[in-house]
């Protein structure tokens, strides 16, 4: 079949995958020359009792809890409509800061209902794509023929809102889905008319045999590397190196703008602290992970002429210096080690093992769990009421319930209902998983009353006020 792009972006409602939702899904299906295919998408999800949303979240988007309600599918329904009209062969699903943002919301929201998280972006030839790290990556390596914003204080941004506007591209309304699918488009449809080699280069770099083709383990040498973990004032763009192999198949690069030398002299703690954290007065960061199967914006070193010198405040020589100071130093010996002790404290911070809506990388599901995983989501309201798959997975077995909480509450059994309106009352007044409680919800609002005084926010407020107190009642009363 022919590659075609999809264009897509969410409204959520806050920015924390673990413990928000997504309220609003728009997409636009495109040819290689970026003309649409067919009809855009674009879909509520209606918001679970569960969930109480971040108010800032909701002042931005303008997306009430009420309408998604009202108007909005279910996330069973939505995900029916997701693997059926987006999901297709050969589809390179694109986004702009998907990789962090949108893509981790889309593979909790299957997960939670019982599809394969990973299989939408890579099954059937299909692959996915972030446009802000090639945003990025040209401005910083090829700008020529775009107009690149600055924000108030004076420093280079890559907002989306703010490059279309200083490219005269149409964007309607800024953090309204389709809007936003629409100016993702026309940013890819500059990007390819200004930039047409790098365009062409750093899509091929979608693919993880690509990527590891430059971003070696064995025998490392230096390549370009643009992330969003870098600092602005040098367009988030360096030259790095593999030092280390992190879980997942990812690699440990270290930024080569850094002398190794300045780390001699430090203790186990202290280079913990100077290595893997980013320095919050220079913005340095010199180990962190690459991931090769997330589409990074990597280049070969030899891509640095002596504009992007210029631009990224880097030469070859300070390159080649600085890997031969950190070959000297013996220091990826000492990252390597240092590392796996930094990331067992870090996923035992972060451990939420009691619940099954967080436990998506915990591991891969089993082949024959996703056989019943199927059956899941094909059983309609009478039939999930009597359905006990025998799942080996104790994650799918945990979730079942809460699958049915959310989307066919009438299939509940008396004992399920009960624990369902537990675990709501638990989430919603405690604030689980970086969630508001209700209380201090309560409070947020009236303190944005304050502040927010335009007709359109003191609405949304008042919404907002409405659904805390709806959902409120029904948790205390059913605990």
């Amino acid at each position: 079949m022919v590659m075609t792009f999809y264009f897509y972006d969410l409204e959520t409602s806050g920015i924390n995958a673990r413990a928000q939702r997504i309220m609003q899904f728009a997409g636009q299906r495109v040819g290689a020359d970026f003309k649409p295919i067919g009809e855009p998408d674009n879909w509520l999800i209606a918001l679970t009792d569960e969930i109480v949303p971040d108010p800032e979240a909701i002042l931005v988007t303008g997306i009430t809890p009420q309408k998604t309600k009202e108007e909005g599918y279910t996330e069973a329904e939505f995900l029916k409509l997701f693997t059926e009209q987006v999901c297709q062969p050969d589809t390179v699903i694109v986004g702009y800061n998907n990789v962090r943002f949108d893509d981790e919301f889309m593979r909790a929201t299957l997960w939670r209902n019982f599809y394969d998280p990973y299989e939408w972006q890579w099954q059937d030839g299909r692959s996915r794509w972030d446009l802000l790290d090639v945003v990025r990556m040209v401005r910083a390596l090829r700008p020529e023929g775009i107009t690149w914003p600055i924000d108030k204080d004076g420093k280079p941004t890559n907002r989306l809102e703010l490059l279309t506007r200083e490219n005269k591209l149409d964007h309607d309304s800024a953090h309204d889905a389709l809007s936003d699918v629409r100016a993702t488009i026309s940013v890819a449809k500059l990007l390819k008319e200004k930039q047409p080699k790098m365009f062409e280069y750093l899509l091929g770099m979608r693919s993880k045999k690509a990527v590891l083709e430059l971003v070696r383990a064995e025998d490392p040498q230096p390549f370009l590397y643009t992330s969003g973990r870098y600092a602005s004032e040098h367009q988030k763009t360096t030259a790095a190196i593999v030092v280390g192999q992190a879980e997942h198949g990812s690699v440990l690069v270290y930024d080569l703008r850094i002398d190794a030398t300045q780390f001699d002299d430090m203790n186990d703690d202290e280079l913990k602290e100077k290595l893997f954290v980013r320095d919050a007065e220079t913005g340095e960061l010199p180990v962190k992970v690459l991931k090769p199967n997330a589409c990074p914006a990597v280049a070969p070193l030899g891509v640095l002429d002596k504009a992007a010198s210029q631009s990224i405040h880097l030469t070859t020589e300070q390159v080649a210096s600085n890997f031969t100071q950190l070959r000297r130093s013996g220091l990826a010996t000492k990252i390597n080690n240092l590392y796996e002790a930094f990331n067992i404290a870090r996923r035992e911070k972060f451990s939420d093992a009691e619940d099954p809506d967080l436990q998506l990388y915990d591991g891969f599901t089993p082949d024959k769990d996703k056989t019943l995983s199927r059956a899941v989501r094909s059983a309609d309201v009478n039939e999930l009421a009597d359905f006990s798959p025998d799942f080996s997975d104790e994650r799918l077995a945990a979730l079942l319930p809460w699958y049915k909480a959310r989307n066919y509450p009438q299939s509940l059994t008396d004992s399920e209902r009960r624990k369902w309106d537990e675990y709501k009352s638990k989430r919603v007044m405690n604030g689980l998983y970086g969630q508001l409680p209700l209380s201090a919800f309560g409070e947020r609002l009236a303190e944005l009353a304050q502040t927010k005084t335009d007709d359109k926010s003191q609405f949304l407020l008042e919404e907002l006020t409405l659904y805390g107190q709806s959902i409120a009642p029904t948790i205390e009363a059913d605990g």
